[in-house]
């Protein structure tokens, strides 16, 4: 089953989007962990949309997909802000960051270990990010 919603690109949106993934979470029997971890990874995409790719725009839009299958999720945020290559991308050295108490930088890579799968494409102007997720 796909579910959809559009949200403005304001960090005010992220509990909205948290709550619209719960929301489709919950009509599937899993684990609270593995949903809590589902919706810390959509979120930490969301969140850089809005505040890296988008700079805060209210004009500007985020639209949001996630589908259900038996055994998979799949989530894909769709924009026109600027794209994300992750080319450049380089994991943060974790403990560098403990070590000097850095904050922020890691959201990324945290995205990386919680989902199986993750994309970025550009068509045209618009940026596609896209997630998914076995479950059980």
């Amino acid at each position: 089953m796909k579910h959809t919603i559009r949200v403005s690109c304001s960090r005010s949106n992220l509990k909205t989007v948290r709550d619209f993934v719960a929301g489709v979470l919950q009509q599937h029997q899993l684990s609270d962990i593995l949903q809590n971890q589902i919706i810390l990874a959509v979120d930490e995409i969301v969140a850089n949309l809005i505040i890296h790719s988008n700079h805060e725009d209210e004009n500007k839009h985020l639209d949001i997909r996630i589908e259900m299958e038996p055994h998979e999720f799949r989530f894909e945020a769709e924009d026109d802000g600027q794209s994300f290559s992750p080319a450049e991308y380089r994991d943060p050295d974790l403990q560098e960051h403990i070590r000097t108490g850095k904050k922020g930088g890691v959201g990324i890579a945290l995205v990386n270990r919680i989902m199986d799968h993750v994309e970025y494409t550009t068509i045209g102007t618009r940026n596609f990010c896209r997630l998914s997720k076995r479950l059980p």
